[in-house]
Parts: structure tokens; C-alpha cells; sequence
């Protein structure tokens, strides 16, 4: 295929998905909204008025870049991981398989379908927490790159989860049991600065810290980890991922059984 041709192949399957999500918006778009509502009420303000500041800031400021990229990460991985797997049960995905599609582009177009609904969500959310706290900037460049970055792992990581699942319950056991727990423990509602030496350094061993962290610092200036240190693991995350979800889709891991 020539470079048009790819651009049309790949702006065509990145269409699709994000038609596909945009369409049932009342089950894929309105739902986080309403769930971090319910974190911006109960833990911000409720709770939030009892606890104080943290690392010098209102709680309910300190937690609202945690409760984002929370929602970021959610929806860009359960978006590629259902869309590839509905694929891949319809058999849908052999046939652009045997097209002279490249499986890079099939991935990438999947990845970016993934990244639009989780950054499309990012900003709902943002939008929401505007009626709860006035949010600050400090670095907006950098916040724009983690979330995109956080957006793009997820995305990957998302696809992955759906080349290995056999059935539709398979592709909720990560979120369930891997990714909540990371996010809860990622120092989204509290700084590790809180922790006893020891599960400071467990915590160090989440990647889901460091994005949280970045992210945090983008807005309020402040991180309990080095930020350079922290964007060259996310970006390290995303080669690795990238270069793993393609030799298994070039192989049929998942796909040719």
C-alpha cells in the first residue's frame, strides 16, 4: 500500500471506532461523568472538608487530577479491549487481516479510537470538576503530553487484553483485578509522602504513580516522584507495548486457534 492509501485505511478504521463509541454515548461517555461526580462530592467535598490540605493544597485540588487521569485510563483501555474482542468474535478481524492493511496500522487505528474515547472522557471529567474547584495550570504542555501518553499505554495495553481473552469475561479481569487496585493505590487520593518507608517503595513498583504524579504536577506544580524519571518510564511502557501487541497480532496470537 502506498502512503495515501494507509491514511485512508487507517482514518477509516479510526472512524469507525470512534463512531462506534459515540453512538451509545448514553453507555460509553455519560457514565464517567456521573461516577466521578460521585467522587468529586463524597471524597472532595465531604470527606475532603474533614481531611485538610495535602502537600499544601485543598484536597479536593489535589485529588482532581488523580480522579481525571483515573477516568482517562479506564475508558481508553475498556474501549480497545471490547471493540477488538467484538471484533474478533465476529470474525471481523480476519478479514482486514488478509487485506493489505499493514497490522501496524490495524493496531494504531484501534490504539487511537481508544485514546479519543479516553481523552474525550478526560475532558468531560475536567469540564465537571470546574463546578467543584477552580483547577490551576502550571505546566500545560506537559499535562497535555502524560495524559496523551497515559491515553496511548492504556490503549495498547487494552488491545493486548483482547488478543489473548477467549470469551467476554476475560476482558474484564484486568480492569477488575489489576487495574483498579494499581489506581486506587497510584496516590490518587493521597501522597505517598503519607506511607511508612517500606510501602513508599512498594508504591514505587505501580506505573500507574507515575502518571498520576505527572499529571498532578502539570496542574499543581507539586509530585512526590522525579518527573523526568516518570516520562521516560511511561514512554519506555508504550515502545515495549507497542512492539508486543504487534508480534502477537502478526503472529494470530488469540486470533488463528
Amino acid at each position: 500500500m502506498n502512503p495515501l492509501q494507509i491514511a485512508v485505511a487507517l482514518w477509516t478504521l479510526v472512524g469507525k471506532e470512534i463512531r462506534r463509541f459515540t453512538r451509545i454515548w448514553p453507555q460509553t461517555l455519560l457514565p464517567p461523568s456521573i461516577t466521578m461526580t460521585m467522587y468529586f462530592i463524597i471524597f472532595g467535598s465531604l470527606i475532603g472538608s474533614r481531611i485538610g490540605e495535602m502537600s499544601g493544597f485543598n484536597y479536593m485540588d489535589y485529588i482532581v487530577p488523580g480522579l481525571i487521569m483515573m477516568s482517562v485510563i479506564t475508558n481508553s483501555y475498556s474501549n480497545v479491549a471490547s471493540s477488538f474482542f467484538s471484533n474478533k468474535f465476529q470474525r471481523s478481524v480476519e478479514e482486514m487481516m488478509v487485506s493489505p492493511m499493514p497490522n501496524w496500522v490495524i493496531l494504531s487505528g484501534f490504539v487511537i479510537g481508544g485514546m479519543a474515547r479516553g481523552l474525550g472522557v478526560g475532558v468531560i471529567v475536567t469540564i465537571v470538576s470546574l463546578f467543584f474547584t477552580r483547577l490551576p495550570v502550571e505546566h500545560a504542555l506537559l499535562t497535555l503530553l502524560v495524559v496523551v501518553m497515559t491515553a496511548t499505554l492504556f490503549s495498547i495495553g487494552g488491545f493486548i487484553n483482547a488478543l489473548v481473552a477467549n470469551k467476554f469475561d476475560d476482558i474484564s479481569i484486568v480492569p477488575i483485578f489489576v487495574l483498579t487496585p494499581l489506581t486506587y493505590l497510584g496516590g490518587v487520593f493521597y501522597s505517598i509522602d503519607m506511607l511508612p518507608a517500606f510501602w513508599q517503595g512498594v508504591s514505587m513498583l505501580n506505573p500507574i504513580l507515575y502518571m498520576v504524579n505527572v499529571f498532578r504536577y502539570g496542574f499543581l506544580g507539586v509530585s512526590d516522584i522525579p518527573v523526568v524519571a516518570a516520562l521516560a518510564a511511561i514512554a519506555a511502557f508504550i515502545v515495549v507495548f507497542f512492539i508486543v501487541g504487534l508480534w502477537m497480532l502478526e503472529r494470530g496470537k488469540g486470533i488463528r486457534q
